[in-house]
This record gives C-alpha cells, sequence and structure tokens, in this order.
C-alpha cells in the first residue's frame, strides 16, 4: 500500500511539474499587451491601448513613429500569418509543409509576382512617403523578431525568424491581386468542353450576362442608355477564384436621403475564405496629421478597409477579365521558337529553385513568351502537347497599388481618395465610399482594356494572330461607376455592372441573387439606422431559391412519391428563402440542387470536368436559368445510347436521391433535417490539419445561418458530401454611421490575435456565429476608460 501511496504521489509530483513547464511555456510564447518597450528610431515616446478586443489604438506624434509601432503590434499579433503570406510568391510553402506543396510553389513563381515586385521595389524612390512609412512598418516588425517571443509554429514547423523587407509587402500585395483573378481555371474548362464534345453545349451554360438580371447602375451626373450598352457589349465570362481565399463581398452606402438621421450610412463584409487567424488585423493610429481606423493584411502597412470621422471606404470584387490565355504555335523547324503576329520568337526559359522540407531542393524550368509564362506542366489544369500562355495585367507595366493604398488612407475629400483610385491596375475592385459630407460613391477601379472585336476572352485564344494586342486601355472616367446618383445609393455584390465606355465589360460576374435581395430591401425604405443595417448584413434569405423550386417541382409526378417525399416537396412549395439555422428546407434544397448538376452535367463532363466545373462562379449562375429551361442538350445523358433522357426524369430522380440521402445521413424524422445539423462552419489553422492539434489551433466547428449567395454569404462546395461544410464568407461586417460615427460597429470571425495563447485567439467567435457586433472606437476618453492594457514604446535612441 506504501509502494502504490508511493507512485502516486511522484505521478503527482511530475504531473506539477508538466504543469509547471506548461505555464511556464504558455507565458514565454504568448503575447505581451502592457509595460514599456525601448523602440529604435523613434522620434519620441508612443503610447498604443489595447482595447476589451485587443485592437490596438496608436497614438503618436510622428506618422513614422505611428507605423513603426505598428508593424510590431501587428508582428506580435500575426507573426506567423505574415510568415505565410510572403512566401506565397516567393514558392516558399515546401520548405514550410513538405513536397506536397511543390506544384503550388511551380505555379506562383511561373506567374512573375516575385520577379515584378523585384523591378518595382527597385525603381521606388526611397524618399517617397510609401517608402518610408513602409520601411518604418517593416523596422517594427523586425524589432519584434528580434526581441519578441518566437511564435508555436515556428517550433513546430522548424523555421528560422527572418527580417522583413520592401519586396515582402509588395508580393503580399501581388498574392492579393491574384487571388481576385478568376479566368484561370474558368477559360481552359470551357475550352475543354467546346472542343471535346461541342459548342451546342457552351450554349446552355450562362456564361453571357443577361439583361434580365440585377446590374449595377452607372451614374457620373447623366443617365446612361442602357439599350445601347447591351447591343454594344462584348463577351462576358464567369468564373471561380483560382484560388478559394477571395471571393466576392457586398457593400452599400446609404445617402442622407435615405437615412433617419440624415447622414451617411456606411456598410461592407468582405468574402473571404475562412481560416484561422481571420484575414484582416484592426489597428487604429492616431497622429497630429493622420487618423484612420483601418484593416490590414498581414505584412502591408496602408489599410485596405478603413475610416475616421470624415470618410469610409472598402471594396468588393470588381470580377473583371484581367488574365488572357493563348495557344502557341511552335515553329516546326525550331521548337526554341512559338508563332506572332510579328513573326517568329524565341521562348525565354527561366529556372528557378524550390527548398523544400526534408527533401532536396527542387530545380524547375519553365518557358515564358512576350505575354507571360507557358503553364503545360506548371499549372494542373493546362494539359496536353499544345503550348498554352497566360498574360496578367498586374505584372505588365508600372506597378503602382501602394502608391495607391497610401493615396485612399491619406485622402482628405472625395476629391484627393478618387484622385488616387486610377493608380489601381490589378485587382480590380469595387471601391465604395461615404463620407460626412453626404457623399456617396461607387468606382471600378482596376485598368481596363478593348481588344479586337474578333476576340472571345471565355477561351484560349490564339497567340499567333495577335489577340493579345488592346486596341486602347481605358481612361479612368469610362470606367464603371456611380457618384451621388438620383436614387441615393450605391451598392456592389459581385453582379454585372453597366458601362459608360459603349459596352459591358468583359467579367466573371456573380449570380444576381444577392443584388436582388439588396435593391429589394433598400428600395422601399427612406429611415435607415444603423441597427436596421446590422439586421441587413446578416439577412439570411434568398428571393431566387424559391423561384428555382417553383419551376422543379413542376415536374414532379407526385403519384411516385412516398408519404414523406411528397410532404418533404410540399414543405418546399411554401419555403420563402429563409436559411436560419431552425430551418429544414434549406438542406433538401441544396441536396436537390447537387443531384439535379450532377445529374445534368457529369454524364457530358465526366468525374473530373465536373469537380472543375463546381469550382466555377458559372455554375452557380446557371441553377436558376436551367430550372426554368424546358429545353437543352444537357438533358440527354450521352452514356445512354438507346434513350433520350428528359429534364422532367432528371429532376424526379434527383429529388428522390436527395430525399434518401438526408434520410440516411440525418434520420426519418423530416423535422430533425435543420440546417444546423449539416452547415457548419470551422476556422480551419494550416497546423490543425494534425488530428491531435486540431482543437487547439483550429476554432469551432458551430452550426450557422445562411447559405450561398445570399447576403449573409456563408459560402460551400458542392461536392456530394453529407455536410455543407462552410469554406468562405464575411471576413468582418462594418457598419458606419456618420451621424454617430464614435459607435460605429464591425465584428472578425474569429479574433485579433493569430496566437493561440493569446486571449483575443476567438474571443469574437460566438459573436461573429450570432451575427453580433462590437464597437469600433475612435473616442480618446472612451478608449482610456475601456482600456484592456497600455504598452508604452520609449525612443531608444
Amino acid at each position: 500500500m506504501k509502494n502504490v501511496r508511493k507512485i502516486g504521489w511522484i505521478l503527482v509530483g511530475i504531473a506539477g511539474i508538466l504543469l509547471i513547464a506548461a505555464f511556464i511555456i504558455v507565458q514565454k510564447l504568448k503575447p505581451d499587451y502592457s509595460g514599456e518597450r525601448g523602440m529604435k528610431n523613434l522620434t519620441a515616446d508612443v503610447s498604443v491601448t489595447f482595447d476589451p478586443y485587443g485592437i490596438p489604438h496608436i497614438e503618436a506624434a510622428e506618422e513614422t513613429d505611428a507605423f513603426r509601432v505598428l508593424g510590431y503590434v501587428h508582428a506580435q499579433d500575426r507573426l506567423w500569418q505574415m510568415e505565410l503570406l510572403r512566401r506565397v510568391a516567393v514558392g516558399g510553402l515546401s520548405e514550410v509543409f513538405g513536397k506536397d506543396l511543390i506544384s503550388t510553389d511551380q505555379f506562383f513563381l511561373s506567374l512573375g509576382i516575385d520577379d515584378a515586385t523585384a523591378k518595382t521595389v527597385g525603381e521606388l524612390d526611397p524618399d517617397s512617403k510609401v517608402a518610408i512609412l513602409s520601411q518604418a512598418y517593416l523596422d517594427g516588425i523586425n524589432q519584434f523578431i528580434e526581441e519578441g517571443p518566437t511564435p508555436v509554429e515556428f517550433y513546430l514547423t522548424g523555421l528560422e525568424k527572418k527580417p522583413f523587407v520592401l519586396k515582402d509587402v509588395y508580393n503580399a500585395v501581388g498574392y492579393m491581386a491574384f487571388s481576385f483573378a478568376m479566368a484561370h481555371k474558368t477559360d481552359p474548362l470551357l475550352t475543354t468542353i467546346r472542343d471535346s464534345i461541342g459548342i451546342e453545349y457552351i450554349k446552355d451554360l450562362e456564361i453571357d450576362s443577361s439583361p434580365a438580371t440585377e446590374w449595377i447602375k452607372n451614374y457620373t451626373g447623366e443617365e446612361v442608355n442602357n439599350a445601347s450598352a447591351m447591343v454594344s457589349q462584348v463577351s462576358e465570362v464567369l468564373a471561380e477564384l483560382p484560388v478559394p481565399q477571395f471571393i466576392g463581398s457586398n457593400s452599400w452606402v446609404l445617402g442622407p436621403e435615405k437615412t433617419k438621421n440624415g447622414k451617411v450610412i456606411f456598410a461592407n463584409d468582405p468574402h473571404i475564405g475562412f481560416a484561422q487567424p481571420s484575414v484582416w488585423y484592426e489597428a487604429h493610429i492616431k497622429t497630429p496629421s493622420y487618423e484612420k481606423y483601418g484593416y490590414h493584411l498581414a505584412g502591408v502597412p496602408f489599410p485596405l478597409l478603413g475610416h475616421d470621422y470624415k470618410m469610409a471606404y472598402g471594396f468588393t470584387m470588381f470580377e473583371n477579365d484581367d488574365i488572357d490565355f493563348f495557344y502557341e504555335t511552335l515553329n516546326p523547324e525550331d521548337s526554341t521558337q512559338y508563332k506572332t503576329s510579328d513573326g517568329w520568337k524565341t521562348f525565354e526559359v527561366i529556372s528557378k529553385t524550390i527548398r523544400v522540407k526534408d527533401e532536396k531542393d527542387h530545380v524547375f524550368t519553365y518557358k515564358k513568351t512576350v505575354r507571360g509564362p507557358v503553364l503545360n506542366g506548371i499549372a494542373n489544369q493546362v494539359q496536353g502537347a499544345t503550348p498554352v500562355s497566360m498574360e496578367w495585367i498586374y505584372t505588365k507595366g508600372e506597378n503602382v497599388v501602394m502608391e495607391a493604398l497610401y493615396g485612399i488612407s491619406h485622402a482628405k475629400n472625395i476629391e484627393e481618395f478618387r484622385n488616387a483610385l486610377p493608380k489601381i491596375h490589378a485587382p480590380g475592385l469595387n471601391t465604395m465610399y461615404g463620407d460626412a459630407e453626404g457623399n456617396v460613391a461607387w468606382w471600378a477601379s482596376a485598368k481596363l482594356y478593348q481588344l479586337g472585336d474578333s476576340t472571345n476572352t471565355k477561351f484560349i485564344m490564339d497567340g499567333s494572330r495577335g489577340q493579345d494586342k488592346k486596341v486602347r486601355y481605358l481612361e479612368f472616367s469610362e470606367n464603371p461607376q456611380a457618384v451621388n446618383p438620383p436614387w441615393h445609393y450605391v451598392y456592389s455584390a459581385n453582379n454585372q455592372p453597366d458601362s459608360i465606355a459603349g459596352m459591358l465589360y468583359p467579367g466573371y460576374y456573380l449570380p444576381e441573387n444577392r443584388a436582388r435581395r439588396i435593391v429589394s430591401l433598400l428600395e422601399p425604405k427612406n429611415d435607415w439606422d444603423k441597427a436596421a443595417v446590422q439586421e441587413m448584413i446578416t439577412d439570411d434569405v434568398s428571393t431566387v431559391n424559391p423561384t428555382i423550386i417553383t419551376e422543379l417541382a413542376k415536374l414532379i409526378n407526385v403519384k411516385d412519391l412516398s408519404n414523406q417525399q411528397a410532404l418533404v416537396l410540399d414543405h418546399l412549395s411554401k419555403w420563402n428563402g429563409d436559411n436560419s439555422t431552425t430551418n429544414t428546407e434549406a438542406a433538401i434544397f441544396h441536396r436537390w440542387i447537387y443531384y439535379f448538376l450532377k445529374n445534368t452535367f457529369e454524364d457530358e463532363l465526366g468525374e473530373k470536368l465536373f469537380k472543375d466545373f463546381l469550382s466555377t462562379h458559372f455554375h452557380k449562375r446557371l441553377i436558376a436559368p436551367m430550372a426554368a429551361k424546358a429545353n437543352s442538350v444537357w438533358w440527354d445523358n450521352r452514356q445512354t445510347k438507346d434513350t433520350v433522357e428528359t429534364k422532367k426524369e432528371i429532376v424526379q430522380t434527383s429529388f428522390i436521391q436527395a430525399f434518401e440521402s438526408l434520410e440516411k445521413d440525418l434520420g426519418r424524422d423530416i423535422s430533425k433535417w435543420t440546417w444546423d445539423k449539416v452547415h457548419t462552419l470551422e476556422h480551419g489553422h494550416p497546423i490543425g490539419q494534425i488530428a491531435t492539434l486540431r482543437s487547439f489551433f483550429n476554432v469551432g466547428p458551430f452550426p450557422v445561418p445562411g447559405t450561398r449567395e445570399v447576403i449573409n454569404n456563408m459560402a460551400f462546395p458542392y461536392n456530394g458530401e453529407s455536410e455543407f461544410k462552410v469554406t468562405a464568407g464575411p471576413s468582418t461586417r462594418r457598419v458606419i454611421d456618420f451621424s454617430d460615427v464614435e459607435n460605429s460597429m464591425s465584428i472578425l470571425p474569429t479574433g485579433q490575435s493569430g496566437n493561440p495563447f493569446s486571449k483575443y485567439y476567438e474571443d469574437q467567435a460566438k459573436m461573429f456565429v450570432n451575427g453580433e457586433f462590437r464597437k469600433m472606437l475612435l473616442n480618446p476618453q472612451e478608449i482610456k476608460e475601456t482600456a484592456a492594457s497600455v504598452i508604452t514604446f520609449k525612443a531608444a535612441n
């Protein structure tokens, strides 16, 4: 018995030692939000007050000091995120995660972001405000790297911390630009469909803009002739984002005539892939010459979203076409040459080296034309012997996007703000604006251009015919836009815009679902206040999906259904499009639509192409039209030679398959088929993919309301799985009311910090799911009274 007690006390002692060790490790690795720090090159002391949600409010006597401190506190919470983001463009992910990321690194290296960055940084004036403030920000990051605790992810992956340089800032912006590009998957896919099964199968894919859908209206002081624009339209293409991080967004800005208090109300919720840490880092900077409450990307000093007492701004994706693909004709006598409209040219051959974790360095080469890289053997989507090259406007010409971000964040009025926007050549952004003077505006910000009439950018073009030659670049004044329109509001939901350049600009626009709902809510109401806008930004009703049910239900033979199946169909017919967590119709609808698409398209496309098809935007665009369409070449199953299938058969079969799959997954009681059972959100951390570390690094899962293409756009893929796991949605929700700007509201999906030992790692996660908000503090007295902690950075020269 004594021995047992002795062993017990030994085990208790060991457990105590382990707990003490764990406590020491946590204390060593967690962020420190209080006390004093010495900082190099400060001209005066800087105070940082952290509010109850960990947002730093930086007060400095000089702007360079403020950005230096911003770099430090940003790195303290997000150094791991900064590290990953700067590695994408330079092909550095394999060094972290191993050989499975080699193809990803190859692709991003071949895009030429890093090469374009080197040119831009080499030509940058070191005495410009952009360079000075960016370097101050980097100095702050690097001081934290030198003296701050190392994030746990660096220990787990074996990475060494290394200083950040100016190239890292520009490469992060370049990665963002490619995230907004959309042609990467769709153009090769549409070309494959056309060439393998015929042009007639393209006609029913709804890749052209329809005049029946909701368009964003332009206004520059006089009305636009929509009929003329429609006649002159350029071929439209729709596609999915090539990587899942950036998918769309909502924003609307209400003029004084639409609000109860007679002041502008600004709303914005950019839709980005969910991850942990979340995308945005919030920071409030105040100096005698500059103040902004901003949202920052990791490693980028200037906020992409922001507001102050005078103005508010944000972005949605424009969805314009800024990537084109070309077949290259090889010289039959010299395979090192390709044909252009000006004669034969020699491929440039580029060699790159990728460092791979626990492996030898990987060396690869690729060819490059005057347009851009040849993707064969680099991009998984491009296969075959015929070379296909890609031209992307981001890597062409002068890159002054950082100057644009500096300009919009430092603008004092609408004229200065607008003057910074032509510097955004890519990515294409819908820039949303509202101010305390009562102005509301929307500008499509991108370097837009016209190609020849014979070009069709929805398909891979012929590089030998000079189809890449631009007829002209549009002046910024010709871009789609609306400034103080007579309907007293502006909005964007990634849908098709009108144009004032005599055409509809080619793009990859999302379906009208969110746009139609936004317009239907905004139009009849002229007494909007902050609370009503907050409710609207979490709206989860689809006005389109019930119309799809109506069209499909017409074709169901109820006599062939069981009593339970008939009851489900009856429930669907009465559905108002609500997607709350207690709703049952949402699960049935999406399961039915998945099988409807599968039974319509997979027999022609095959399993792989069907999967690619489901990753595009245009498959979302065609659901409602296909539900209403009586005749289509896609209805017949090409695999059954002696039978011609009909839409009616597909609809009936798909409904029964949906019912049976839900019955298998959720049981026979249809009242238990609630949306919360299948629609969940988990914020995944890269290290959280390891099962034993999942609960520590990941946040969630949570059952969530919303769905695809509603205002509360909780998006998920159609992939045949039993659950609709949310992959992307609002990366923040912001509501700024200029009648009470100090009480403007926002929320983050998880928390401000990316450090799992921080108390701000996931403190907003449940609030976000519940549609709640918190203040974006501006009032100095309130910041002081509600302070959670304070750091004073002392000038240490």
